[in-house]
């Protein structure tokens, strides 16, 4: 891999490769295959990522929001691209951009048919999210008549997909809650068939899902974190293949007389003579201010670096005493010999936070091998 010679997020399509054809290997093969790209591509590059998913055989991909489906279009991505939470204000340039719809609610099934008829829309592909359990959005059981009048009413949209989202389907101990849901899901995808008279795609299963309960994968799956690299569980991400890893450089060497401090507020103070290492990368770049003092560090020439005093804007210290390097050096902050798993939980956080909070001033660089 090249070396680094400034701050940047290294992103490794084999690694992706890799994690894809795991997780394809948890599900039959004719379950269809939905990459979950939100986020910039969970913080790393959303337009390589969904070329190669196209590559790799992908069926879907998946963004949040409206915006984030139009600049893949723009890119020149041609797979269906579902959004998961749409708002109305832009439906019709979601239409223009053959994006498809999350509808969760009675509100957002009117708009978007109004729209859709407005638009002279025929069978436009729509994807129906049911709350099982999540509690966050969905239709509710109870709805499910009124969905299906709404749909047979109009020859504007048609289900594409009926789906939900599991709560804890990385926790055994909620095993019993999990189950639930699936069969929830089940019992509503049974009354939605019989009063559509046709069967859309049926999909729950994240990540988790296909690893603990591929027996539901139904249809199609959605995998998001899998993707790049991380299992929710240690034996699982021993399988999986970090996909981003978070470079930069030694940018100057000090020596700390003992009882001299480092950086803001004096958060250090040496008790020792001490060799720092400063690096071009702080919060603003999302290595945010609980990392500092010593709640985790870095890897320089393959030793280990605690990050001394506070976290700067645009800057962090490490103490290098016991490390031999020098100014222009490589450093990993994570990926490598370091898991952003285990970074992020020094932290208190999860993967998911660390790796969507990387700034984009931070250089993204797409390799393979």
């Amino acid at each position: 891999m090249p070396v680094a010679h400034e701050t940047l997020l290294e992103i490794d399509l084999t690694a992706l490769a890799h994690n894809y054809h795991y997780l394809r290997s948890k599900v039959e093969s004719n379950v269809k295959f939905m990459g979950v790209v939100k986020a910039s591509g969970y913080g790393s590059d959303v337009v390589g990522i969904a070329r190669k998913l196209k590559e790799l055989g992908a069926d879907y991909v998946a963004v949040a929001y409206i915006s984030e489906g139009i600049a893949l279009r723009e890119a020149g991505i041609e797979l269906p691209i579902m959004v998961f939470h749409p708002q109305s204000a832009n439906y019709e340039s979601l239409v223009e951009y053959c994006l498809e719809p999350s509808l969760y609610s009675d509100f957002v099934l009117k708009e978007f048919i109004s729209t859709a008829e407005k638009l002279n829309q025929k069978n436009f592909p729509v994807h129906l999210k049911f709350n099982t359990g999540m509690n966050r959005l969905g239709l509710s059981e109870e709805e499910v008549e009124m969905v299906t009048g709404r749909l047979n009413a109009t020859n504007s949209v048609k289900a594409a997909s009926v789906f939900s989202h599991l709560s804890a389907s990385e926790d055994w101990r909620e095993r019993e809650f999990t189950l639930q849901q699936i069969h929830t899901f089940q019992r509503i995808a049974i009354r939605l068939f019989d009063q559509l008279k046709y069967e859309p795609l049926l999909h729950i299963c994240n990540t988790s899902g296909i690893i603990n309960y591929p027996e539901a994968a139904f249809d199609m799956v959605r995998s998001g974190i899998g993707l790049y690299g991380y299992g929710n569980e240690k034996s699982e991400d021993e399988k999986l293949k970090p996909v981003a890893t978070l470079k930069t450089i030694i940018s100057q060497i000090h020596h700390i007389k003992k009882g001299d401090s480092v950086g803001y507020n004096r958060a250090f103070t040496a008790e020792k003579p001490t060799k720092t290492a400063t690096l071009p990368i702080g919060y603003a770049d999302g290595i945010k201010r609980e990392y500092g003092n010593g709640t985790i560090g870095v890897f320089i020439g393959g030793k280990y670096a605690p990050i001394i005093g506070n976290v700067c804007m645009d800057m962090i210290m490490t103490d290098v005493t016991d490390i031999d390097c020098k100014e222009g050096d490589e450093v990993i902050v994570f990926g490598g010999p370091q898991r952003a798993t285990d970074f992020a939980e020094a932290g208190n956080t999860i993967s998911y936070e660390l790796i969507t909070g990387i700034s984009q001033r931070v250089k993204r660089v797409l390799i393979e091998h």
